[in-house]
């Protein structure tokens, strides 16, 4: 039923292409994931404990994890500035332009379904038996 319901729907609005796939992190590394963890483990200690010892040591290793994603970010960034000029290095650089560009884009559009009558119709309560009803002609 469900599939009969997508290829029916497919034809009158359209099919998108879906999330990205290879989503990554372009600049993590091993010192940013030992920062990160510790950051974590911290976090933890302090919300079980509840002290303010435990809090300004969670602090501290939070402003640390920042300060090596940073460091980390800038040596990648200026790793590939260095490479330019290398054909596969552009092509990476593409690659993360575009998954930077994807990621800072806002949702446009809504879910809706034209009804027999032409007229848009809202996905809202009740869209079950209103589908029913749409794909049967």
């Amino acid at each position: 039923m469900m599939e009969t319901a997508q290829y029916r729907s497919s034809g009158m609005t359209g099919m998108t292409k879906g999330p990205c796939r290879h989503k990554e992190t372009w600049w993590w590394n091993e010192e940013v994931s030992e920062a990160v963890r510790e950051k974590k483990t911290k976090y933890r200690k302090w919300k079980k404990e509840n002290t303010k010892e435990a809090r300004m040591e969670y602090k501290k290793s939070r402003q640390n994890a920042k300060r090596v994603i940073s460091s980390a970010k800038e040596k990648k960034q200026k790793e590939c500035a260095k490479d330019l000029n290398d054909s596969e290095c552009q092509n990476e650089i593409f690659r993360m332009a575009k998954q930077m560009v994807k990621e800072r884009q806002d949702i446009t559009g809504l879910n809706c379904i034209k009804g027999a009558s032409g007229k848009v119709i809202l996905m809202i309560k009740g869209s079950k038996t209103l589908g029913r009803s749409t794909w049967r002609n």
